[in-house]
């Protein structure tokens, strides 16, 4: 697919960042931007994110070769619908949603026969909003996650790949089902404990904060309704990954209330070699050679 038009709906940090990768990996292209605030649209443009700017869904997705839902995932289904009546045959919706199964299943009811939806989920982005920080290089050398069905037309999952790679990214794919469970477990719930780890403080620990608690706390940062939606949307997933930390904690709750030191040593040295083993593994990702 040769890709004239990209449409961007919601020009965020993430779609601000797309539209700035594109252009600066792809010939010829056209970036629309769609928002709901003027001010957002206009600094877009400033930023070199976008080319036109367009309040409308409908007439945002006119003549698009590509479209990629860039807003809270809570309002996927809304642009969906809208955009029906304005996509041409042959055009191809994807996302960056850190859901899968609700948008994969809106998109294969409500699209029009012809127009082609492929999940995805690029893992890159920060706790910083807003248009203001997108950049050219935020998707280079990170993944992005694939999620066909047997419903996904094949020339589709191809053209979002290799749009994505374009960009920089490395690609796998996961069922919708599967990402959300194994999302569960690597970024809903480690928000949410990031969240709650920002809230317990007694009256003057905040002031005794050093970098380690920064670093620990850094994701809680996020826009909170852009997070609500997605630990709504995945609840089942995060509810039972709530239920695996609740038995972490209970060991180490077990350990301090036992006499056993080395083997408190032993669960804490546990978890610094998983970590080491995931730190080893990213760098190969990085620099594979």
């Amino acid at each position: 697919m040769v890709i004239r038009q990209i449409s961007i709906l919601g020009v965020g940090l993430l779609g601000g960042s797309i539209g700035l990768a594109a252009k600066s990996a792809l010939s010829d292209v056209e970036i629309v931007g769609y928002g709901h605030r003027k001010s957002t649209l206009e600094r877009g443009i400033e930023v070199g994110a976008i080319d036109r700017a367009v309040m409308g869904v409908t007439e945002a997705v006119e003549g698009a070769d590509l479209v990629i839902l860039c807003t809270p995932v809570g309002i996927f289904e809304r642009l969906i619908g809208e955009m029906r009546g304005g996509l041409k045959a042959g055009a191809v919706v994807s996302d960056v949603g850190s859901t899968k199964r609700s948008v994969v299943k809106v998109a294969e009811e409500r699209l029009a026969a012809g127009v082609h939806f492929v999940g995805s989920h690029p893992m890159a982005g920060s706790e910083k909003r807003g248009v203001e920080f997108a950049r050219a290089d935020l998707f280079a050398g990170a993944t992005c996650i694939l999620t066909p069905t047997g419903r996904t037309d094949a020339g589709a999952i191809g053209a979002v790949e290799g749009f994505w790679k374009s960009l920089g990214m490395r690609c796998t794919r996961l069922s919708p089902e599967e990402h959300d469970r194994l999302l569960a477990e690597v970024s809903h719930l480690p928000h949410a404990v990031a969240a709650a780890l920002v809230s317990l403080q007694s009256e003057g620990a905040l002031s005794l904060a050093g970098k380690g608690f920064l670093d620990a706390t850094r994701i809680a940062g996020g826009d909170g309704g852009l997070w609500r939606d997605i630990l709504m949307d995945n609840k089942d997933n995060v509810l039972a990954s709530i239920g695996v930390l609740k038995e972490r904690l209970g060991e180490l709750e077990k350990l301090l209330k036992g006499t056993e030191r080395e083997e408190l040593a032993k669960w804490l040295d546990g978890a610094a070699a998983r970590r080491a083993k995931l730190v080893e593994l990213k760098l190969r990702e990085i620099n594979p050679d």
